[in-house]
């Protein structure tokens, strides 16, 4: 089990540390609850934009000596934008813990936005964006979340458009920052071995004196889901295609049965019934797969996967198959059993990646407030009834409510 301590600075940012004694490596990262959820159609890509331009110039350092100051010693600066998530963080032998939170203040909140940097990184997102329409399993995802969420903003591209690109002044990322920045919606995340207490009062040193912000703003809910099919022709040689819907939040009580319902349908096991069918009963794909992301207030659920185009049809039966399988039929005693060892097991390894465990606690505490324990997470899957998935697959596999995506060869 693992142990962390919290810490709350007095301008409400908080401090999240998990001490591993066995580690030469710390990795840390400042995360803001900003993503491009709360962007509009005319500032669309702006907060990955702002990701890009933070290692670009801050009032004392220009970007060589941004990327020089942990690549020299062997360490490494990166970042992310999704769609509710900003996070700027590091990795390094925790020698140099205290240069690494130095510079990821001064990228997140010291940034100048300099007019030569935004004309070059324009063009750096161009060729970003160039290379998801090359793209076909990334443009597919995207292309179905502008489908399910169809006129609300977390269907809009994280890239934003060309012409929204073209348009970012100096004054945009500004004013996006000024509206959407809250002190207490940010958390420093930290796994090493480190002492708290040290981490606590480098903290209060680099980012305690930050003044109290509080943002006004109010992401708007999604409702309103209609089931919608699409077909797109791309220069693609396979046929692709997804299919799902919205799901459950990151609150709601159903979310660990769903995750469970998830994989046994089509999870990152070889055992999946997804892939037993396609694949290795029938050779139709390479790979298909299942996936459920909750957000805050709604989640997707999406199936995809990539075949020849005179087998899209017969693949997609067969997913139907599956699905109707799974309404109909109860799990057994030792198939529910197995399922859930199987799951467990993947949450356990997954929380023996220190990278992805001070990522999760950055998130869970802007999320739902705490971070929870494994065993809890194991009670809730344990808990979990035959009954419980029969009920969840009747809810969200009605094929009557389920969207579609082709995207086919031109």
């Amino acid at each position: 089990m693992r142990e962390y301590a919290i810490h709350t600075l007095k301008n409400g940012i908080r401090v999240v540390h998990n001490r591993i004694t066995s580690t030469k490596i710390v990795h840390c990262g400042i995360m803001l609850d900003i993503g491009s959820r709360d962007e509009t159609p005319d500032n669309q890509g702006i907060a990955h934009f702002w990701e890009h331009m933070a290692f670009k110039g801050t009032r004392k350092r220009k970007s060589f000596h941004i990327l020089n100051r942990l690549e020299s010693l062997g360490g490494e600066l990166n970042a992310f934008t999704d769609k509710e998530k900003i996070l700027f963080y590091a990795s390094l032998r925790d020698d140099y813990f205290e240069r690494a939170i130095d510079l990821l203040t001064d990228i997140t909140f010291e940034s100048i936005f300099p007019a030569n940097q935004i004309e070059r990184e324009r063009q750096v997102i161009r060729e970003e964006m160039s290379m998801y329409h090359d793209d076909p399993e990334g443009s597919l995802q995207d292309e179905f979340d502008a489908l399910i969420f169809s006129g609300h903003s977390l269907g809009m591209n994280i890239l934003g458009t060309e012409n929204t690109v073209n348009s970012f002044q100096r004054k945009d990322f500004t004013s996006f920052i000024k509206e959407h920045i809250d002190t207490s919606c940010i958390v420093f995340s930290s796994v090493g071995n480190i002492p708290f207490e040290e981490v606590v009062l480098l903290a209060e040193k680099y980012m305690g004196g930050i003044p109290t912000i509080r943002s006004a703003k109010h992401r708007k809910k999604f409702s309103g889901y209609k089931p919608r099919e699409r077909s797109l022709k791309r220069p693609i040689k396979q046929a692709r295609c997804a299919i799902g819907r919205t799901s459950y939040s990151i609150a709601d009580n159903k979310r660990s049965a769903f995750y469970l319902l998830t994989n046994i349908l089509g999870g990152g096991g070889m055992n999946s019934r997804l892939n037993l069918s396609l694949r290795e009963k029938f050779g139709f794909v390479y790979s298909i797969g299942s996936q459920f992301v909750p957000f805050t207030d709604t989640g997707i659920f999406v199936i995809s996967f990539g075949t020849e185009p005179s087998q899209l049809s017969k693949s997609m039966k067969l997913v139907e198959e599956e699905l109707r399988k799974l309404r109909e039929n109860k799990l057994g005693i030792k198939q529910l059993a197995s399922a859930k060892e199987q799951i467990m097991g993947q949450v356990a390894m997954a929380e023996e990646s220190n990278i992805s465990f001070m990522m999760m606690m950055g998130r869970s505490l802007l999320d739902v407030g705490r971070i929870p324990e494994l065993e809890e997470i194991f009670t809730r899957i344990r808990q979990t009834t035959a009954d419980d998935l029969l009920g969840l697959a009747n809810e969200m596999f009605d094929r009557e409510k389920l969207s579609v995506l082709r995207m086919e060869p031109k």
